[in-house]
């Protein structure tokens, strides 16, 4: 296996992210090893919340929370999954499948042997840690979920499967605003069943087909709504002169830096093919297995999601009343924060997290 280290001087003007960074070497699966960043704030008794980032950002997501959650006298573990931030970064698509991730992330777990954990998962985040809460049940307290999901999807018509299927495979490239307009009229996860994967179709497309993905332009999209009018005239040279998308802001920069060219961004890009929302996923059987689980798992479980998430909308339907640890907790939905809650919603979920361990 090939494995890129992004260079630490791309990490060097970060301010915000005043963080001693940890590192543990896992089993990258074929003999070769990945180096796992992670960032461990607080008193090393205190509660640990394990905060797991999604795709395409990297623990810099949480580091707004770090203070708050640490003053509230808990332990944070925030880790890099590999790929991106500070952790290794395998150069191949077909080393980002979705069980990959759940073996390294497992193999880290194990290495640093914590226990007794509150984990909060959003996007990727939920997907890998609620599997690794069924991989290893006893190290886990509890679980808080945010805009993510533990998709399934068995009983989609064949036409739709077929048409899916088609439109990923068919070489086109999508431009940026045209897939922007479809990703923002999603129906959400937790809507039309059918309607949902062609959708989210475009998403994967494009990620794919974009060599050197926008990682920083786009996070600045999806976190400052009321600035975005600084990226319409980048959005424009882009779609009709073909120039470079570069983030604009140091909040851009900072999720950009773990990419110091196109040959790093194979997480970025290869991820959101993983998502398992087509009956004929290689993860189906693992994901039905995962759900097994959840149907009996009875230790506290809270889902705190947001309500103009267009990816994730809904989805905490999918876990309330099915999952037994769900019954008579806090839940709740905030109106606004978009799909990356933990840049709008730090101090809600923060106090959310900690109220969430207190009563349990």
């Amino acid at each position: 296996m090939q494995i890129l280290r992004t260079p630490d001087a791309r990490f060097g003007n970060l301010a915000d992210y005043p963080f001693e960074p940890h590192y543990t070497d896992v089993d990258a699966g074929d003999g070769s090893t990945l180096r796992i960043h992670h960032i461990d704030e607080g008193d090393r008794h205190a509660p640990i919340v394990l905060c797991l980032h999604g795709q395409p950002s990297w623990s810099y997501l949480y580091r707004k929370m770090v203070p708050l959650l640490v003053s509230a006298g808990l332990r944070v573990i925030a880790p890099d999954l590999p790929g991106y931030g500070k952790s290794d970064k395998p150069a191949a698509r077909e080393h980002y499948s979705y069980q990959a991730q759940v073996d390294w992330m497992g193999r880290w777990l194990e290495a640093n042997d914590f226990g007794e954990i509150t984990i909060f998962g959003q996007d990727w985040g939920g997907l890998i840690g609620l599997r690794m809460v069924v991989d290893h049940p006893e190290r886990f307290d509890r679980v808080v979920m945010g805009n993510t999901g533990l998709p399934l999807n068995t009983e989609l018509d064949q036409a739709i499967v077929d048409k899916v299927l088609a439109f990923r495979a068919d070489g086109g490239r999508l431009s940026l605003p045209s897939m922007v307009r479809v990703i923002s009229r999603l129906p959400g996860a937790g809507g039309d069943p059918e309607a949902y994967p062609l959708g989210f179709a475009h998403w994967q497309k494009f990620c794919w087909n974009t060599p050197d993905m926008p990682v920083g332009f786009l996070m600045e999209m999806m976190i400052s709504p009321p600035q975005r009018w600084k990226v319409m005239a980048p959005m424009a040279l882009h779609h009709f002169l073909g120039t470079s998308l570069r983030p604009t802001t140091r909040l851009g920069r900072a999720y950009e830096a773990p990419f110091p060219d196109p040959t790093f961004k194979m997480g970025p890009r290869a991820m959101p093919s993983q998502v398992p929302t087509l009956p004929t996923d290689p993860s189906v059987p693992a994901q039905t297995h995962a759900w097994a689980f959840f149907e009996q798992f009875d230790k506290p479980f809270l889902c705190l999601f947001t309500a103009d998430d267009p990816v994730t909308r809904g989805l905490e339907r999918t876990f309330i009343g099915r999952v037994p640890g769900t019954s008579g907790q806090p839940h709740q939905v905030f109106p606004r924060g978009g799909h990356m809650l933990q840049e709008r919603c730090h101090q809600e979920l923060s106090k959310s997290i900690f109220r969430f361990i207190e009563l349990t």
